[in-house]
This record gives structure tokens, C-alpha cells and sequence, in this order.
């Protein structure tokens, strides 16, 4: 199967990530994965949700696609007067995978609030959210240690996570939008910097899948989130 921007099966989009992208967050960056782009921000807050221990914190998430950031323009949430089930999925998966990078007790009482916003989607909007989220994080805790807030960072590991998936037979890597819209089987894999895997979304879309080619996938994912990592440090230099 030749691909239509000519990639071969196990090859990433061309991948770029901005740092300090805008001004005003605590951390930032734009990451472009190929036509797709989302821009992270995270924010820091003095104080924890009730539902967190005393002398801990927390990491959160948030995700939204812009109007005009597919080929038709779509609404926007607040329109709709509430979130999309869509978008509480993947900003729960965003927030999920960013905690697991985090000692929260070393964090202290404070929440790193992460906002994931797509300014153009073209495939992989999560799992892209996910990356550039955790290069924001990591930039936002770099922040708390060089003003005095922390005696070193609370970042434990880093965090990417990107899409295979089976296409008219055919297992790919970072699936674009028109593979992903017509993929048999779609997985995001989220994982560490030691190839560990903080979480798994397959999904047989247009037929059952076995366990050999979950496990091929899961192959496929794990090059691509390590030459993933290569960017996000190449990306963040000192940051940790």
C-alpha cells in the first residue's frame, strides 16, 4: 500500500514542537504533526481540587477543537452549552497520561492546568495532545524550580503517545485523517520514556483484531514514541 504523502509503514509525520509559543502561560509550545496542530498551554494555580490528599497536587487537562479546525466548521462547545463526549474522552486521556508523569506529593499543593487547543486536525489530535501537553508540563515545572517554588522538578519520566492503526490490510504508524477515517482497526498508545505503557486505546472499527496484531501495533507504536521522545528533548534542551 503506497500512502498518499508517501511515508512508509513505520514512519512518523515530520514532527515540530515550538516552545514558548505564546506569552502568558507558564509553559507553552505549538507541536505540528504534519498537517495536524495543537497548541498547549499549561497553567499553574495555588491550590488542589478537594478531592486531592493534603500536601499533594495535581495535573489536569483540557482539550478543544477550534471551528475551523476540520474541513467544515463545527460548533463550538460552549455553543452547545456543554462539552462534547468527544472531547471529555480525550481531555480525560490527556489529563490521565500527564498525572503518571508527575510525583504529585514533590509538586506540592498546586495544579498544572493543561489546555490542549487544535487549531488545525488532520488525525492524531490526542495522542498529539498528549506530547506537546507533557513538553508545556515539563516547561511549566522548570518555571516552579528556577522562581524558588521547588528545589528540583517533580517530572518523574516523560510522556508521549501517538496512533497505528490497520488500513486496507495494512498496519501504519501515525495515521493522518484520510487513513484514520477509514482504518479497520485504530490504537493510541501513551507511553514512558522506558517503553512502559501508561495506557492502551484500540479499537476494532471496521472489524475484530487479535491479539498478534494489537501486539504488532503496540510494536509500531513504541518506534514511534521513542523517536518521539528524541524530539520532545531536543525540544525541551535543560527543561529537566
Amino acid at each position: 500500500m503506497t500512502r498518499q504523502d508517501g511515508r512508509a509503514y513505520d514512519e512518523l509525520r515530520p514532527i515540530k514542537i515550538t516552545t514558548d509559543f505564546v506569552k502568558f502561560p507558564e509553559g507553552s509550545c505549538l507541536i505540528e504533526c504534519g498537517d495536524t496542530k495543537v497548541l498547549c498551554c499549561a497553567s499553574i494555580e495555588d491550590k488542589t481540587p478537594p478531592h486531592v490528599a493534603e500536601g499533594e497536587g495535581w495535573v489536569t487537562a483540557e482539550y478543544s477543537m477550534l471551528p475551523r479546525a476540520n474541513r467544515e466548521r463545527s460548533k463550538r462547545d460552549i455553543s452547545k452549552l456543554k462539552l462534547s463526549p468527544r472531547s471529555a474522552e480525550i481531555q480525560r486521556l490527556v489529563g490521565r497520561s500527564l498525572r503518571a508523569a508527575v510525583d504529585m506529593k514533590a509538586l506540592g499543593e498546586r495544579t498544572i492546568n493543561i489546555d490542549c487547543d487544535v487549531l488545525q486536525g488532520d488525525g492524531g489530535t490526542r495522542t498529539a495532545s498528549v506530547t506537546g501537553g507533557f513538553v508545556a508540563l515539563a516547561l511549566a515545572c522548570r518555571k516552579l524550580v528556577e522562581e524558588g517554588y521547588l528545589g528540583s522538578t517533580p517530572i518523574r519520566h516523560f510522556v508521549t503517545g501517538v496512533s497505528a492503526g490497520i488500513v486496507d490490510e495494512q498496519v501504519l504508524l501515525d495515521l493522518q485523517y484520510s487513513e484514520d477515517s477509514r482504518a479497520q482497526v485504530d490504537l493510541n498508545c501513551v507511553m514512558n520514556e522506558l517503553g512502559e505503557i501508561i495506557e492502551l486505546q484500540g479499537t476494532g472499527e471496521g472489524r475484530a483484531f487479535t491479539l498478534t496484531e494489537q501486539q504488532e501495533l503496540v510494536r509500531l507504536c513504541a518506534k514511534g514514541n521513542r523517536e518521539l521522545l528524541k524530539i520532545q528533548k531536543e525540544a525541551l534542551g535543560g527543561a529537566l
